[in-house]
């Protein structure tokens, strides 16, 4: 017996059908001769009454032996007459726009209609088993870390707000970064751990952004900065060969992974992240370490024309900078390493002695001018850390949300400043977001097209479902 959702019919005279169906993704033809069934005591009645209902969208079970087609395609020969599982009341758009109605609040129609989503379904599933593999392979243990929180940390983005029952008095938050939890399972173990998850961040919705998303965070006690890096290489290496692996058995998968850039094998590139900025403008960067930085950066943009992000802030400015002259250098896969310090209160800095500077130990891996990974060293000192946050707060800008950066979005976080107080071991931590890793090797352009129900804009819109022309039910009967 094989069950499958018809994607077409045709007959060819009054006693032959053909019914072409799928199977969680392969093409079968399922071939009903009136000849060979009425043998098996099929009445011709039954027969034309399933050849005239029988449709698209159909899920039905054909019960026969293999056999070849006169064209030789591979067939199932029907030796009873084919069953109705389960009958699709509507008819299956053949085009849509992408940003039609149908898409935005009936995501199962998408699937139905557009290999393309199963693809990327396998993408997905493909890439998170060849994480949990490597990490498993490397001596990482898997963790779940809670996803409401009395407080959010690990980032810098507005978190959504929520209530519990047992806590009525108590406002709680989805989480918005794993990261602080994970280091504090350091420090209480002293193991490698990782966790793959989902984070919450209550901000806007654009092309590579969506207030859900799934993240890989992992935290490797003893490990630098170069050790990440070669970590990150090893990674995407794995990801490129798993998928061209998928790509040789899944059809869909090949069409799509065609069109995707390709991702050489490392040393990716490096650029040191002031030296590049210098370069670029041809003037030396003030000591960015110093009070009256955000005045000297402010004063410097100003003499250039540079145009200054809104609310500028010192983070937000060196974020600026590097939207502009850094990551556009990022075609092929390239680290952006050595952050000034105030751009990651949670990493280890250090003076670096040849600009000047103070500088981070951390390296983001930049693919085509967009952001994939974010790593450092761990910064351990509880006592650097209150500063770093102390400056971060001083730093941000009367309603500002977002600073640029990693770190607390509310002030100083005494709980983890607690944790530390305890003893982290010298940590290297590194973050990636799942979603644009889909995106990278599916060649999509928006974070909507590899979530399976695409942005929370979508999610919204599937609980307002009308009625449409397209979606009106069909009146044929299966019984």
């Amino acid at each position: 017996m094989t069950p499958g959702r018809v994607t077409s019919r045709r007959t060819a005279g009054s006693m032959l059908l053909f019914v072409d169906f799928q199977d969680r993704g392969d093409s079968i033809q399922g071939f009903c001769n009136f000849r060979i069934l009425e043998e098996q005591k099929v009445d011709r009645d039954e027969f034309k009454k399933f050849a005239k209902c029988v449709r698209k969208g159909d899920i039905i079970r054909i019960t026969g032996h293999p056999c070849r087609s006169s064209s030789g395609e591979l067939s199932v020969m029907a030796t009873q007459l084919p069953e109705f599982m389960a009958p699709c009341l509507h008819q299956i758009p053949e085009e849509l726009r992408k940003d039609s109605d149908i898409l935005a609040k009936r995501p199962h129609v998408d699937f139905l209609r557009d290999d393309r989503r199963l693809a990327i379904l396998h993408i997905r599933a493909r890439i998170i088993d060849e994480m949990r593999q490597f990490f498993s392979h490397h001596g990482f243990l898997e963790v779940n870390t809670p996803v409401l929180a009395a407080g959010a940390g690990g980032a810098v983005a507005r978190p959504f707000e929520t209530r519990a029952t047992e806590f009525p008095d108590e406002p709680l938050n989805l989480r918005i970064a794993p990261e602080l939890l994970l280091k504090r399972l350091v420090i209480g173990t002293g193991e490698r751990v990782y966790e793959i998850g989902t984070v919450f961040r209550n901000e806007g919705i654009d092309a590579t952004h969506n207030p859900e998303f799934q993240i890989c965070e992992f935290y490797q006690p003893h490990a630098t900065l170069g050790d990440l890096m070669k970590t990150t290489e090893k990674l995407f290496e794995g990801f490129s060969n798993a998928i061209t692996g998928l790509a040789m058995h899944v059809p869909a998968v090949s069409k799509i992974v065609s069109k995707a850039p390709l991702i050489t094998p490392g040393p990716f590139k490096q650029l040191e992240f002031i030296p590049t900025i210098e370069k670029a403008i041809n003037r030396k960067l003030p000591p960015l370490h110093e009070p009256a930085a955000t005045i000297a950066m402010t004063e410097l943009c100003n003499e250039l024309g540079i145009t200054l992000p809104s609310n500028p802030t010192l983070p937000r400015i060196l974020d600026h900078l590097a939207g502009l002259y850094i990551e556009p250098l990022c075609i092929d896969p390239t680290f952006i390493t050595h952050h000034p310090n105030v751009m990651s209160p949670l990493a280890k800095c250090y003076m670096d002695h040849r600009i000047r500077q103070v500088v981070s130990l951390r390296a983001e891996l930049f693919i085509k001018g967009r952001e994939y990974v974010n790593a450092y060293e761990e910064e351990n000192s509880p006592f650097e850390q209150r500063r770093n946050f102390e400056v971060q707060l001083a730093h941000k800008g009367t309603g500002d949300e977002s600073m640029g950066g990693d770190g607390a979005r509310g002030g100083v976080d005494e709980s983890y400043i607690e944790a530390l107080e305890w003893g982290l071991p010298p940590t290297g931590g590194w973050g990636c977001g799942i979603d644009r890793l889909v995106m990278l090797y599916s060649g999509s352009e928006r974070i909507a097209d590899v979530q399976p129900f695409g942005t929370l804009r979508n999610v919204v819109a599937m609980s307002k479902v009308g009625t449409n022309k397209w979606m009106r039910p069909l009146s044929a009967s299966k019984s």
